[in-house]
């Protein structure tokens, strides 16, 4: 079990460990679209990359819209594997809608043997949703 101080210090070691390993300046939240971005995520339990819509409501089904109308363009170009929640609740209760790609293997934020892994998929996946992101920017924008 490691204290709370433990399990902060060793995030911190993986996110400073990766921006070594993988420098790229990523979109995340800058994407000029509100209430859309891109998420990183790494826990004890899981990994996985999110694109994120938190606008208000007739803003992100606006822009739903148009993500499910590329969805077949996005799952056989980029991802295969993405999962399209239009309603998904966050842990605070907010109502988001959420396209995500999944690490199904074990990994652990706590096991820095599975860290090169994580690394990996997430250098891969995030690539994959900002090289379609940008391919259809100006559509999401319009």
């Amino acid at each position: 079990m490691f204290s709370k101080e433990d399990s902060r210090k060793l995030r911190e070691e993986f996110w400073i460990s990766y921006g070594k390993s993988f420098p790229r300046k990523w979109i995340l939240y800058d994407t000029k679209i509100k209430g859309f971005s891109f998420k990183f995520h790494f826990d004890n339990k899981s990994a996985a990359v999110f694109l994120d819509l938190e606008d208000d409501l007739e803003n992100r089904i606006n822009c739903w819209e148009k993500l499910v109308a590329l969805k077949a363009i996005l799952t056989s170009e980029y991802l295969p594997e993405a999962i399209y929640e239009e309603e998904y609740f966050l842990d605070n209760g907010k109502e988001i809608s959420r396209i995500s790609v999944h690490l199904d293997d074990k990994v652990s934020i706590h096991n820095k043997n599975s860290w090169q892994h994580v690394m990996l998929f997430f250098n891969e996946k995030m690539g994959a949703f900002e090289d379609f992101f940008t391919e259809y920017e100006d559509y999401l924008k319009a």
